[in-house]
């Protein structure tokens, strides 16, 4: 009975050491790390790999290094033009500093997702409607600086932003297109313009070099001639410059 006794001891405090065991040994992937406290104090930083934890005294909390995609949801915002549109926008980040991101700020993936809004709004409503519809590039980049900066003291840095959807009210896109017919027809008149003014401008030099050399002018005007008779099977009558007659040859009486 005895022999029972023992053994049973014994299986239980193999059983307890084991589970001391299991509880002191953890794995970390290669995209993760672990942020240990002891007594309540921060430590250190391990992985990746095989660790070894102090039971019920160190406590580890594991970090994701991989990128991270957040949607940022739609955002009312008043462009600097007074129009009002719906803008929604993704944001890929990562944690770069695990202790910062356990530290400094209590849920990381939620303060990133409310400070990307409140800054989305802030940024675009500092431009015009056109500028947010054709140069996304440049907002794209000023947001990603903006969040970069305000996120590095929780250990986070925010790789890329992209503005998905600007959208707009019904109304407001039948403006846009009216604005759009006007200024292709102001662009066609100022270029109709443009060419009348280069067409009067050879004509004027045209006139001021056949006003310097006479000769000119009447030589044009047998060109003239020239291509209408060619062109036409009818019988023509053109007024004949007198001057023309000091050109042809005068026959001896």
């Amino acid at each position: 009975m005895g022999m029972f006794v023992n053994l049973a001891f014994y299986l239980v405090a193999i059983l307890i050491l084991l589970i001391i065991v299991a509880s002191a040994v953890k794995i970390l992937r290669e995209y993760e790390r672990g942020v240990v406290f002891t007594l309540g104090r921060f430590t250190g930083v391990k992985g990746p790999g095989l660790i070894f934890l102090i039971p019920y005294v160190q406590q580890m909390i594991r970090v994701d290094l991989r990128t991270r995609v957040l949607d940022v949801p739609s955002q009312d915002v008043i462009s600097h033009d007074n129009v009002s549109v719906r803008v929604s926008a993704v944001i890929y980040f990562r944690v770069i500093d695990p202790e910062k991101s356990t530290i400094q700020v209590e849920d990381f993936m939620m303060a990133t997702s409310q400070l990307a809004q409140t800054t989305l709004r802030s940024v675009l409503g500092k431009h015009d409607l056109d500028e947010m519809l054709a140069e996304r590039d440049r907002l794209n980049s000023d947001i990603q600086e903006i969040l970069d900066a305000q996120t590095d003291a929780w250990g986070i840095k925010v790789a890329t932003v992209e503005i998905k959807h600007v959208d707009i009210n019904e109304s407001m896109i039948r403006a846009i297109a009216r604005q759009a017919e006007a200024e292709r027809e102001r662009r066609a008149k100022v270029i109709n313009a443009e060419g009348e003014q280069q067409a009067a401008a050879k004509l004027l030099e045209a006139a001021e070099i056949l006003a310097r050399q006479p000769e000119a002018m009447q030589l044009r005007y047998l060109s003239t001639l020239n291509i209408i008779a060619s062109e036409k099977s009818s019988t023509i009558l053109f007024p004949f410059p007198m001057e023309l007659g000091n050109l042809l040859p005068v026959k001896p009486k």
